[in-house]
């Protein structure tokens, strides 16, 4: 089923939505401070792809000011857009009734996509490893 939902995923909104991603990635990589949060958009951008059988968990148990710092950095230089992004694209879905869980997930991934790091994606807990 997950192969199913990552399908038409991709055609109705993965495409788009990890291009913009890439494209922030891209962006981030031509300064030097910001290339972790070119390498951070990279990553996002397969999840933007492929969401489906993956969850984000926090990878660190207490948040440091570093974190916190760069997430701030983020949102600033990439975040809001892509959140918008993802808004934008989750009213489309919801605009259809068969479009409805498939927003729901874009506008998981606005949260995501305001403060990504200290996050990881990770397959689903009791989903069969390939």
């Amino acid at each position: 089923m997950k192969t199913i939902g990552n399908v038409l995923w991709f055609l109705f909104a993965g495409l788009w939505l990890g291009i913009g991603y890439m494209i922030a990635g891209v962006i981030n990589c031509l300064l030097v401070v910001t290339i972790p949060f070119g390498i951070a958009s990279f990553r996002l951008a397969r999840y933007a792809f492929w969401p489906f059988g993956r969850e984000v968990v926090n990878r660190e148990r207490r948040i440091g000011f570093w974190v916190s710092a760069g997430n701030v950095i983020w949102f600033l230089v990439s975040g809001l857009w892509l959140a918008i992004g993802h808004v934008l694209v989750g009213a489309l879905l919801c605009a259809t009734i068969v479009g409805i869980p498939f927003g729901i997930v874009s506008f998981r991934m606005a949260t995501l996509a305001l403060a990504p790091l200290g996050k990881e994606v990770v397959p689903k807990r009791g989903a069969p490893q390939i």
